[in-house]
């Protein structure tokens, strides 16, 4: 069995590689920094294979997957992606178009590829790492908020479009609050409250996704969040996520 992951050198995605090594899953894992996945290679008991790339860059994400097609891929998670905080005039133009490449463009391009070649074995998992974010609009990190909802609403289109062909491939999307990673160093925010734990969120994500779970969302207060937002306008959800947003400003 072989799971492909990107974004593996640190936080979740590096979490879900060390749950699936202890399954004895066979790993390729995908990331920016050589030296790191040199290290998680070194640090897993099976067999991993590492691959450098950009994921913002269209061209690397097609060769990745040339690279892995012929590996009968059990299981793809698509993790790799990072957030940037700032009022929408004021935060940088090439940086928000590398994290749509990366958190959406990259994600497709797998999951359609990977799908493809699922369906014809009528077996396999794909994972999208989302967020609760996907749930709503959210200011001050407008463009992470937005690409996530993306990255959740295909997911959801997608394990339908499954379930109606009668396929056992299953489509799965990942939808954590905080979480204690690098993610908010990146995004230049500190937390508002406080983070799950990534190794959790990882062996919870893994073990819902086997059970054939679609929306996973760990941690009773995100359920929680979920639940309630049906029930409240648009405008109080802004108006909640603004005040979240403006209290994770370092």
């Amino acid at each position: 069995m072989k799971a492909l992951i990107t974004g593996a050198s640190s936080g979740i995605g590096l979490d879900m590689a060390r749950y699936l090594a202890t399954k004895k899953y066979e790993l390729i894992l995908v990331a920016r920094n050589k030296e790191k996945l040199e290290e998680v290679q070194e640090s897993l008991s099976t067999k991993v294979t590492i691959i450098v790339a950009d994921l913002s860059n269209e061209q690397k994400v097609k060769e990745l997957y040339v690279l892995t097609k012929k590996e009968n891929i059990d299981i793809l998670i698509n993790n790799a992606g990072f957030g940037t905080f700032g009022e929408f005039t004021k935060t940088d133009l090439q940086t928000e178009l590398n994290m749509i490449d990366t958190n959406i463009k990259a994600v497709h391009i797998l999951t359609k590829s990977f799908l493809k070649d699922m369906e014809k074995r009528n077996s396999g998992y794909i994972l999208n790492v989302a967020s609760s974010a996907a749930f709503q609009p959210g200011p001050l990190m407008s463009t992470y908020y937005a690409t996530k909802s993306y990255v959740y609403q295909l997911s959801e289109a997608l394990w339908y479009e499954q379930k109606k062909k009668k396929s056992k491939v299953q489509i799965s999307v990942l939808c954590p609050g905080p979480v204690d990673t690098n993610f908010n160093a990146v995004a230049g925010v500190k937390f508002g409250v406080k983070p799950l734990k990534s190794t959790y969120v990882a062996k919870y994500a893994i073990d819902e996704m086997m059970k054939g779970k679609m929306l996973i969302i760990p941690g009773f207060t995100m359920k929680c969040a979920k639940f309630f937002g049906r029930f409240v306008s648009d405008k109080f959800l802004l108006r909640c996520a603004y005040r979240i947003q403006k209290k994770k400003a370092k």
